[in-house]
């Protein structure tokens, strides 16, 4: 751990939407709303909480694992861009020395993936069946950090298209066994067919959600399940339409399908009450550092600027039980020039980037 500076935040600190204040402290790494005495090191800027990346992981590229090394980079790539609380989606690497460092960003694990047997990425997931799905989902909720990663559908080659991945008793049983050990399930999904299964089995969270329907909107909002859009991940989906056009095209013309309404049904869902986190998958195919792009792409489905922060900020934090920018929270914030309520297009541009106390960026 490095020595703290004192520092002294002026400008404009949204500690809440609504909740602008001229000024705050950061002492021995805390947020103060108390002047210190002694001397002082200035930031000034529009100031909110360190941004949430909650659809992200670390130690993870399309191969599968990656080396210490390489996840450091993925970190620091996204402190820079001021993400500093990432809920990592799921990852076959061990990063929990990303812990012991104050300089990279604060990581909520869901362990490892845990999907159907050849029904995912190769190097990616555990791989079962649905009679082992309730001791994997045990054993991933003892490892992480309060969550839990299914893979709730993907391409079922003798279909040849997207399918539900698990029977309904065996996701019921799974996530029971989660939510009794404390940690809460989410699911990747793209299509509609896993959606309500899953959700009046008790899963807390959807991944993506481009098969959200009229039917199945009034479910989520009612039960509260949130969902991760990932828009960023789904402008993928014409590339990967076109290269399975030859081999799948009744997969290929159904994810063109969900592209072409995602964000219809972005917007549908938040109209509707449904919980909307913002998440940008990155660490398989996707680069990381692209939170910013995911807030934009969120206004740009219809949710009101202040909301898409939110987002990121205050109710990503609420949600995944972090402090924002609290009296006596670890000092965990990020400095722009301008405001981003107004225009969230000033989130790709931090002045400044402080974790734990410290000036990082």
């Amino acid at each position: 751990m490095r020595d703290h500076v004192t520092l002294h935040v002026k400008g404009r600190v949204l500690v809440g939407p609504e909740d602008v204040r001229d000024e705050l402290w950061v002492v021995d790494g805390r947020v103060s709303y108390d002047r210190p005495s002694g001397e002082t090191t200035t930031v000034e800027g529009w100031v909110l909480p360190g941004l949430v990346d909650a659809h992200c992981h670390v130690g993870l590229d399309h191969h599968g694992a990656v080396d210490e090394a390489t996840s450091e980079k993925q970190a620091l790539t996204d402190r820079e861009a001021g993400t500093l609380l990432i809920r990592d989606a799921g990852s076959p690497s061990d990063t929990r020395w990303i812990d012991d460092r104050d300089d990279l960003p604060k990581i909520i694990r869901a362990g490892r993936h845990i999907a159907r047997t050849r029904r995912y990425i190769r190097n990616f997931a555990h791989e079962i069946e649905p009679e082992d799905l309730v001791a994997y989902v045990g054993a991933e909720a003892r490892r992480g950090d309060g969550w839990v990663k299914l893979v709730g559908d993907w391409i079922d080659r003798e279909a040849g298209d997207l399918t539900a991945c698990w029977p309904r008793g065996a996701v019921e049983a799974a996530i029971a066994e989660a939510h009794r050990l404390g940690a809460r399930v989410t699911a990747h999904c793209f299509a509609e067919d896993a959606l309500r299964d899953l959700v009046e089995a008790g899963i807390d969270c959807i991944e993506h959600a481009t098969g959200l329907t009229e039917d199945t909107i009034p479910l989520f909002a009612e039960r509260g399940v949130a969902i991760v859009p990932t828009l960023v991940n789904i402008a993928t989906f014409p590339a990967l339409a076109d290269g399975g056009e030859s081999r799948f095209p009744v997969w290929s013309a159904h994810m063109r399908r969900l592209y072409e309404r995602r964000y219809d049904t972005v917007r549908a869902a938040y109209d509707a009450g449904v919980p909307v986190f913002v998440g940008t998958d990155a660490g398989g195919s996707l680069a990381h550092g692209l939170v910013a792009a995911e807030v934009a792409e969120l206004v740009r489905a219809g949710i009101p600027p202040v909301e898409a922060l939110s987002a990121t900020a205050w109710g990503a934090r609420e949600w995944l039980g972090r402090p924002a920018l609290q009296e006596g929270a670890p000092a965990d914030l990020v400095v722009y020039g301008t405001d981003p309520r107004a225009d969230v297009r000033a989130l790709a541009a931090p002045r400044r980037v402080v974790l734990n106390g410290q000036v990082v960026g």
